[in-house]
């Protein structure tokens, strides 16, 4: 499964990699001594590495590279260096939409229904008043529902697009402001619709291409085949630099795929700056760069603080969160996958932007070195983010450290499943997220989902199960505790129908349907059972096609039946419903329709 648990990371020697273009004497007094700060945040965030560019009108005037692209070769973290963007991916997208508006193929105000049909929301009142300015600005009233697409994964967007009829809205259109990655997804599912192009065809056409991003690219299989891209990194443990794997998100592209550097993206910053141009040439229009720098939606109280009252305002454009920075205007985005976080940050009135990406899981370097530059470029008085940032993140771990033991001593002892362990086993399936299956193996129980590292189910209490993932040596990491519960159901008849998940914190816990978990049975093995059964004068019979079998019961439909082990069968199509055959040696001598209401035998006719 993927981690449902945060990694952890350590202390090393970094590598400098610096690339100085002769500056002029006053520009280098201006980074004078980042440096040395920089491998300061380096080594006491316990960071593999990272790299920074900064741009001023229409130059970069600092490019640096920190630490390394991959710790365990210990090779060198440059400018040109490859890193996963994440979110920084939706200002693109965004942009997008904003090219083929210039063109008339899109107006923002419009429902989004109307430019994609396979689109639907969970209500009429969804679909109709939901507008694509609303997607880009997070005021659909939906939260974030990401489990959906990060555990239940697809390849598919189709797939994707289609679960978001069942995902439940928290507050009406426009009335709060909640960042949802799918609203992205439907973005660019809409400029596919509207060209004929796929997502990243456009992306490379219209944005990509004319700024010069030629090795910025769109998938993670680019990505692993670039001669200079970092592998990402997380901690483990809070102490231990830990590998992690690539994420691909490919199906999600649009709200955050893209893999670049910061000589690169330097390029992107370079073009919101000077309002949409590059090298002379338009390629935003200047119209939607005034739009999406204009705040749409407030986004959090941002109020001034004690120790901050210098910083305050909150707000989103489209596909940026915009603040007020010290008395300056800022417009930024941070993005965070597998292994990868990310800055994107410009101050539009004072021409600067700041570009900062790391090969570390949820870090705050990118923060930290991001207003340390902010700071010495707009003169302002020293702040020591990162002694600030350390405080911040020791009181959230103590925080969660709490948390934890809240939750545990929630824990009833002493108690027992309600169950054998095979009676949970199957596959539970929620319209809006996707499926998983459980599975009995060795007196344990295992969760699967999708291609993700499978979970063991320890048993918590009652018919509760805490998950712990399991290690690449096949043993559970019970060094890491998730707050997620997996609490079971039964029905009236007293077997497992369902399994509940708090997956979405702003809402009730998502319930599973279980379907039985199938097991493979030869024709030779399922032909003892078909024939004639009494139940009560009227006469079942049950038959073999194409290697299933059927009941047909008088006066309803053929029910095909689902072998789910030991001579029992689940009827596919009703929940709850099963078929229970009795074998004395070689003979099976009668079956037992196992239903809510109760159970009804019938004897095999002779």
């Amino acid at each position: 499964m993927r981690k449902m648990l945060l990694v952890a990371v350590t202390v090393f020697t970094s590598v400098t990699y610096a690339q100085k273009k002769n500056l002029p004497a006053i520009q280098q007094d201006r980074f004078a001594g980042l440096d040395t700060i920089f491998e300061r945040v380096l080594k006491d965030q316990l960071a593999a590495g990272f790299a920074v560019a900064v741009v001023e009108k229409d130059k970069i005037i600092y490019a640096k590279g920190f630490g390394y692209r991959d710790y365990e070769k210990k090779l060198p973290v440059t400018p040109n260096t490859l890193f996963a963007i994440g979110s920084c991916t939706k200002a693109f997208t965004s942009s997008l939409l904003g090219i083929l508006q210039k063109d008339h193929k899109i107006d923002f105000d419009e429902p989004a229904v109307k430019y994609l049909p396979g689109l639907k929301f969970y209500n009429e009142d969804m679909d109709k008043h939901i507008s694509i300015r609303d997607m880009m600005s997070h005021r659909t009233g939906l939260p974030r529902h990401d489990f959906s697409w990060y555990l239940f994964k697809t390849k598919s967007r189709d797939s994707l697009l289609q679960r978001i009829r069942y995902q439940q809205p928290t507050f009406g259109i426009r009335e709060r402001w909640q960042y949802n990655n799918f609203m992205f997804l439907t973005q660019g599912m809409i400029a596919e619709k509207i060209t004929g192009k796929s997502w990243e065809e456009n992306i490379k056409s219209h944005i990509l291409q004319p700024l010069g991003m030629t090795r910025t690219n769109l998938t993670i299989d680019e990505l692993m085949k670039d001669q200079d891209a970092a592998i990402g990194y997380g901690l483990k443990k809070d102490s231990i630099i830990d590998k992690l794997d690539y994420y691909n998100i490919g199906a999600m592209g649009p709200a955050g795929s893209i893999n670049s550097s910061v000589n690169e993206m330097a390029k992107w910053a370079i073009t919101w700056i000077n309002r949409g141009n590059y090298q002379g040439k338009e390629i935003i229009p200047a119209g939607y760069i005034s739009n999406a720098m204009a705040a749409q939606m407030v986004s959090g109280p941002g109020l001034p603080s004690k120790e901050r009252p210098d910083v305050f305002f909150s707000s989103y454009g489209m596909g940026w969160s915009l603040s007020s920075y010290k008395g300056h205007y800022r417009v930024e985005h941070g993005g965070n996958i597998d292994g990868f976080s990310a800055s994107t940050c410009f101050f539009p009135t004072d021409s600067i932007g700041i570009i900062v990406l790391t090969n570390q899981n949820g870090s705050s370097v990118t923060s930290i070195v991001r207003n340390i530059i902010a700071d010495r470029l707009l003169k302002l008085p020293f702040f020591d983010w990162n002694k600030d940032i350390l405080e911040s993140n020791r009181k959230s771990k103590e925080a969660a450290k709490t948390a934890e033991k809240t939750a545990s001593s929630n824990q009833q002892k002493n108690t027992k499943p309600s169950h054998t362990l095979k009676g949970y086993e199957g596959i539970y399936t929620h319209p809006g997220y996707g499926s998983l299956e459980v599975i009995e193996q060795n007196d344990s129980l295992f969760v699967h989902i999708y291609d993700n590292e499978p979970a063991w189910l320890k048993h918590f209490h009652y018919d509760v199960f805490q998950p712990y993932n399991v290690g690449k040596s096949g043993q559970p990491d019970t060094t890491e505790n998730s707050q997620l519960r997996f609490q079971f159901f039964m029905n009236e008849s007293g077997d497992i129908q369902s399994l509940s998940l708090k997956l979405e914190p702003t809402i009730d816990p998502l319930s599973f349907k279980k379907t039985p978990r199938t097991v493979k049975t030869s024709a030779d093995e399922l032909q003892k059972f078909t024939g004639e059964y009494e139940l009560g004068g009227a006469v079942v019979k049950i038959s073999l096609k194409n290697n299933t079998l059927f009941a047909l019961v008088p006066g309803q439909p053929e029910y095909e039946l689902s072998a789910i082990g030991n001579n029992r069968f689940a009827i596919k199509v009703l929940n709850g419903y099963f078929v229970a055959f009795d074998v004395n040696g070689a003979e099976v001598t009668q079956l037992t329709f196992q239903q809510p209401n109760g159970n009804f035998i019938a004897k095999r006719k002779k």
